[in-house]
């Protein structure tokens, strides 16, 4: 009953409602932009949080994660081209609609199934966060040492690609977290006399510079062509009884595997909408339809992904640890405001979490209102040359920067964040184990070195806790799935990508 009425009173003393409301239209107008995702939106709006109240910006940072995985299923259904990864099998069916000249349909039938995995999404999360996070209060140094190797596992070594490339990036990011000062004894290290780099390189100014000018660097460095929605205007049409009776299997089986998906790490909302859509044809009573127009294969992944969504910010709640690209951007803006997520954070502060989770309530009951409205301008957005937006995109992630300390070298770090994002694109190296390194290169190297002194350097105290070990166990777990599934892909020839559609 207290955590009710403190969220009430978040509603009418803070910033929460408009900051969800100016999020979830952000967000959603970012996943329409084709070339960016959910977290490279977040991106873009993090330097500007920093002047903001911790509970508003954080509110802010969420409602925009929401409203960009709606958002990308509108250019997968108007031009065959998802605005996230996660939209990619809302396309197959989607674009047909849209070739029968059922755009209008298609996008409301998105828009529903969202909503649906919303809910059910952040409904989790309200229910399993607090229990998790209560368990991780019996923590020690060696079981976060453990919890800071399981969670580099799980995300480097299920990495696209080779797992010799996510192993490599996770390591980048654990040598940059090595600039600054000792954790310990305090010796500047790698810091080259510079007054700068005492703290350490900023996670927000690489985040930004990773994410958002790299990829502004590489599609200037790539000639594409203009997709566009042929000048169509498109109405969004809300299902009527007869088709939401015909959808609750599809979002049922979606909402279930996004939350699914969402608890179990590194899965993410790309995999929980493939896997909804496959379940959804199979337990479908006109399978044949999927991939040439059914508005089941639209609605189950649109609600796997927007459930993965809400679940997948489990984990950085209850333990500290990201599970996506988007819940690393999050993170930042946690650590930006002096806060870190996890146990501690619900004894010393659970109104931040309050009002998190009403203005993701409220982020969730604004997406359908927000959607009606917004749909003109993302259709329009679909339309413009490309150029014109990476022009903008980089303006505002330069004032950003320049914005959190009003500092010259602030921008040259974001820009040789941008570079080494750019190199790690062209070499195939996975952007999220770089930032997992970066965030808990602290936590392993200080809890490491903080259970030897207790020890007096004896490594047994590590085998001393039992969930150390559980956590150490889980690790060689997935490290040796990962070898298992390398060993597979390099013995079987890779479908040709007809293949893995048809």
């Amino acid at each position: 009953m207290d955590a009710i009425m403190q969220s009430l009173d978040l509603l009418t003393t803070t910033l929460v409602v408009p900051m969800a409301i100016i999020g979830m239209v952000f967000g959603i107008f970012g996943g329409a932009m084709p070339g960016l995702s959910p977290s490279i939106t977040m991106a873009l709006l993090l330097p500007f949080t920093y002047t903001m109240d911790p509970i508003p910006a954080i509110v802010l940072l969420a409602a925009t994660y929401v409203g960009a995985e709606y958002g990308g299923s509108v250019p997968a259904i108007l031009i065959r081209t998802p605005g996230t990864n996660a939209a990619a099998a809302t396309l197959i069916d989607g674009y047909e609609m849209t070739k029968q000249g059922k755009s209008g349909e298609a996008l409301g039938i998105s828009l529903y199934a969202s909503s649906i995995g919303n809910f059910a999404g952040i409904l989790c999360l309200i229910l399993f966060t607090a229990p998790l996070a209560q368990l991780a209060l019996q923590f020690r140094p060696t079981t976060y040492f453990a919890l800071g190797l399981l969670g580099l596992s799980v995300i480097a070594t299920v990495s696209e690609g080779l797992l010799s490339k996510g192993v490599l990036a996770a390591l980048i990011g654990l040598m940059i977290a090595t600039i600054g000062t000792d954790p310990v004894s305090g010796v500047a290290r790698f810091t080259y006399g510079n007054p700068d780099l005492l703290s350490g390189v900023p996670i927000i100014l690489m985040m930004v510079g990773l994410f958002a000018v790299s990829e502004v660097l590489e599609q200037m460095a790539t000639k594409s062509q203009r997709d566009n929605a042929r000048g169509t205007t498109t109405r969004l049409k809300w299902p009527d009884f007869p088709m939401q009776k015909r959808l609750w299997r599809s979002n049922l089986i979606g909402s279930g595997i996004g939350v699914f998906c969402g608890i179990m790490p590194g899965a993410g909302g790309t995999v929980a909408s493939f896997m909804a859509y496959n379940e959804a044809r199979r337990f479908s009573k006109t399978p044949s339809e999927f991939g040439k127009g059914s508005p089941e294969g639209v609605a189950a992944p649109e609600a796997a992904n927007n459930a993965d969504a809400g679940v997948g910010l489990i984990p950085l709640l209850s333990f500290g640890i990201p599970a996506s690209n988007s819940t690393a951007i999050l993170l930042g803006g946690f650590l930006i405001h002096g806060l870190v997520p996890g146990p501690v954070l619900f004894d010393r502060d659970p109104t931040i979490l309050y009002g998190l989770f009403t203005g993701l309530i409220v982020a969730s009951v604004a997406l359908i209102p927000a959607a009606f409205l917004t749909l003109g301008g993302c259709v329009w957005l679909v339309n413009q040359p490309k150029y014109y937006l990476r022009a903008f995109i980089l303006a505002l992630v330069l004032a950003g920067a320049y914005s959190v300390n009003g500092s010259v070298f602030d921008l040259g770090i974001v820009m040789a964040a941008g570079v080494l994002g750019l190199g790690m694109r062209y070499f195939g190296l996975p952007m999220l184990p770089v930032v997992l390194g970066l965030v808990l290169g602290f936590m392993i190297e200080a809890n490491y070195r903080r259970s030897l002194v207790i020890a007096g350097g004896d490594h047994r105290i590590f085998l001393e806790d039992p969930i150390a070990v559980v956590f150490l166990l889980l690790a060689a777990l997935f490290l040796a799935i990962s070898l298992v599934q390398e060993f597979r892909t390099r013995r079987v020839p890779a479908a040709s990508p007809i293949d893995k559609v048809s």
